[in-house]
C-alpha cells in the first residue's frame, strides 16, 4: 500500500443496537455536537446519520465517519422493513462496527438477534454498554462476561453516553482501527446531511418529545418551503399523522401544544443556523402512511 503522505487515517464505522439504547445519544457525544436528534422514545432515529469526527495537527490526524443507524426490531409496516434493512446493510460497508447494548446479554431478545447477524459478518466489532451508571458492578461484571463468552468482540468498553463517561475511551478505542487514507471531509464539518434535513429532524425531535406514548411512530415531517436568507430564514413543515385523533392531540387546546413544538424547534434552529427563523408549522392526516411507497419516497425512507 502506498503510504498515505499527509499522515492521514481514517475509515467508517456502524453504530448498531435495539431501540432505545442510546445510539444517536452516544453518536453526538463522540462527535462532539449535536448532528443526530435523541430522545426517550424507541426509534427515535429513521435514517442512517452521518457524522463527522475530525482531530487534524500539522503531521496528519484523524477522521471517523460514523453512521447512525435506526434501532434493530421486528418490522411491523413498511416503515420498519426499511428501517431494519437500512441498519442491516450497512454492516458489510464500514470499516468498525460499534455494538450499543444497555443490559445483560439473553439468549432470546433483540441483542441476540444482532449478534447472531454479526457473527456472519467479518467487520472488526466493539462492544459498548452503554448506561453503566445504571447498573450496580456485579451486574456490569455479569453482562460484560455474557458477551465476552460469545467470541465476536474485538474490545468491551462501558459508557454513560448521556454524561460523555468513558466515551474518550470509544474514540481512541476507534483511533487505533483506523487506516491509512484520505480525509473524506473538510475537518470544520461535523454532518454531510443539508440543513434542510437537519430541521427536519429538529422538528421531529421536538413533535416526539412533547407527545404522548402513542403518538409518535404515527408522525413523520415534510419540509414544504425552506428559504435562507442571511437574516431570516423561512421554513414551512407539514407534520403527517395517521388518525384524526392524534391531529387534535398534535395541536392540543387552542393549539398550544403544537405552539410549543414550533417554539422550541425555532430557538434550536436559530442557535444552529445563525439567523432568525420564522417557521410554520402544519398538520395533515394521512392513513398508513407508513405503509404507502409514495409516501415513504415523499418523506426519504427508500433505498
Amino acid at each position: 500500500m502506498k503510504k498515505n503522505e499527509h499522515g492521514i487515517r481514517s475509515g467508517f464505522v456502524a453504530i448498531v443496537g435495539r431501540p432505545n439504547v442510546g445510539k444517536s445519544t452516544l453518536l453526538n457525544a463522540l462527535i462532539g455536537e449535536k448532528i443526530a436528534i435523541a430522545t426517550d422514545k424507541p426509534q427515535t432515529t429513521r435514517n442512517r446519520i452521518r457524522g463527522i469526527y475530525s482531530e487534524m495537527g500539522e503531521n496528519g490526524g484523524w477522521q471517523i465517519v460514523f453512521l447512525d443507524t435506526p434501532g434493530i426490531a421486528r418490522p411491523r409496516n413498511k416503515l420498519g422493513e426499511y428501517m431494519t434493512r437500512t441498519a442491516m446493510g450497512t454492516l458489510n460497508e464500514v470499516d468498525v462496527i460499534l455494538f450499543l447494548v444497555d443490559e445483560m446479554y439473553a439468549d432470546k431478545g433483540g441483542d441476540s438477534f444482532i449478534a447472531e447477524k454479526l457473527a456472519h459478518v467479518d467487520t472488526p466489532k466493539l462492544l459498548i454498554i452503554n448506561k453503566m451508571d445504571r447498573m450496580d458492578p456485579d451486574r456490569f461484571r455479569h453482562t460484560y462476561e455474557a458477551y465476552e463468552k460469545t467470541g465476536l468482540f474485538e474490545e468491551l468498553i462501558g459508557t454513560c453516553a448521556i454524561s460523555g463517561g468513558n466515551v474518550p475511551a470509544v474514540r481512541e478505542a476507534l483511533k487505533r482501527r483506523m487506516k491509512e487514507g484520505p480525509q473524506y471531509f473538510p475537518a470544520d464539518m461535523v454532518t454531510d446531511h443539508p440543513e434542510r434535513f437537519i430541521a427536519c429532524e429538529i422538528i421531529r425531535e421536538k413533535l416526539l418529545m412533547y407527545l404522548d406514548d402513542e403518538v409518535p411512530h404515527g408522525v413523520a415531517v415534510e419540509i414544504e418551503k425552506y428559504e435562507e436568507g442571511s437574516k431570516l430564514t423561512g421554513i414551512s413543515a407539514l407534520i403527517y399523522t395517521e388518525k384524526k385523533s392524534h391531529k387534535s392531540i398534535i395541536i392540543g387546546k387552542d393549539g398550544k401544544k403544537l405552539k410549543g413544538v414550533g417554539k422550541s424547534a425555532r430557538l434550536e434552529l436559530e442557535a444552529l443556523l445563525g439567523t432568525k427563523v420564522f417557521l410554520e408549522l402544519w398538520v395533515k392526516v394521512k392513513d398508513r402512511w407508513r405503509d404507502s411507497d409514495h409516501m415513504l419516497n415523499v418523506l426519504g425512507y427508500k433505498e
